[in-house]
């Protein structure tokens, strides 16, 4: 491709200019952004944004984060909202109005509606003189010095300020809110990041007739056979009291192979292994996972604080879940 040197050196120059427009905005952060996030965290209702042309993508997305971080918010295209859309508008909603001109004539119809609403407006725009920036009780600026694009004219720049300072206010009232990981995963249920703050070996693990389970005065053979019934790799094995005793592993078959014994006649407790690792029930997936990395295991016990197994977990079941 020719001028390949001259494109990169574009695209250092764009990134250098997006940068440099995001770091200026630290110049903007002040009461009025205070003011904003004040707003939001008293929003009883939910954070409506609006936003028109490339202003709506990225109003899209910052309702989304909103959303995704404890803070109930929806996107309403403006064109949309003029053609009864604005119904859905409460005095306990806040609107979150995007727009780099300050200008955008969909978005400025509606304004009356929304100051009848009653609903406390903040506007984040590059044009603090704007018709916008005057209507807002709050109005967030995010000015820049040129779009980064070579013609001057796409919106580059601008969405990347605007996108900036949403995420600003989403991170502002994650603080404020003192939204957990835990809340982040509750709302990402379906995603990695929610199973690993989610998913537990309760919910993955074989649980009463599906645990493997011998008693300890059982021999050899019928351990094979129940390993066998119940494709685990392995058996637990049991006192009388209930209580586990061991396990009997695929890797202890193979260690006493060449020992030539009967396994009719050899018990089980003579060649399994003894104070097996266990799990408490209620241990997260993911460190169930780690604790078999870091002892060399394929399948934990899950054992009460009684030593009674009340489930099995395996290797498999947790690569099954997506986890890793």
């Amino acid at each position: 491709m020719q001028n390949t040197e001259k494109i990169i050196a574009l695209t250092h120059a764009l990134f250098d200019t997006e940068a440099q427009a995001i770091l200026n905005l630290k110049n903007y952060i002040g009461a009025d952004f205070i003011q904003a996030c004040k707003i939001l965290l008293a929003c009883e209702g939910r954070i409506i944004v609006t936003g028109i042309g490339k202003s709506g993508h990225v109003g899209n997305k910052i309702a989304a984060t909103f959303a995704s971080t404890g803070s109930p918010a929806f996107f309403m295209h403006p064109t949309e909202a003029s053609h009864g859309d604005i119904g859905s508008i409460t005095k306990k909603d806040v609107v979150l109005a995007l727009s780099n001109s300050g200008n955008a004539q969909e978005i400025l119809a509606i304004l009356p509606i929304i100051k009848i609403l009653g609903a406390p407006l903040i506007s984040i725009t590059g044009n603090q003189n704007s018709d916008l920036a005057k209507a807002a009780d709050v109005s967030l600026n995010v000015s820049f010095e040129k779009e980064a694009c070579t013609l001057g004219l796409v919106p580059t720049t601008s969405t990347a300020v605007t996108m900036a300072m949403g995420d600003a206010l989403a991170v502002a009232l994650i603080e404020l809110r003192g939204f957990t990981a835990q809340d982040f995963a509750r709302s990402h249920p379906g995603g990695i990041l929610g199973k690993r703050l989610l998913l537990r070996v309760d919910d993955l693990m074989r649980k009463t007739d599906a645990i493997p389970k011998i008693d300890i005065s059982s021999f050899l053979s019928e351990a094979l056979i129940e390993m066998s019934k119940k494709r685990m790799g392995m058996t637990t094995v049991i006192n009388t009291d209930g209580t586990l005793a061991g396990i009997f592993t695929d890797g202890d078959l193979r260690r006493i192979l060449d020992k030539n014994l009967d396994i009719r006649t050899t018990s089980v407790a003579s060649v399994m292994t003894p104070n097996c690792k266990t799990i408490a029930l209620g241990t997260l997936a993911i460190e169930a996972i780690q604790f078999m990395e870091q002892h060399q295991v394929t399948v934990l016990i899950v054992a009460d604080q009684n030593n009674l197994p009340i489930g099995a977990i395996h290797m498999h079941d947790l690569l099954k879940s997506g986890l890793i």
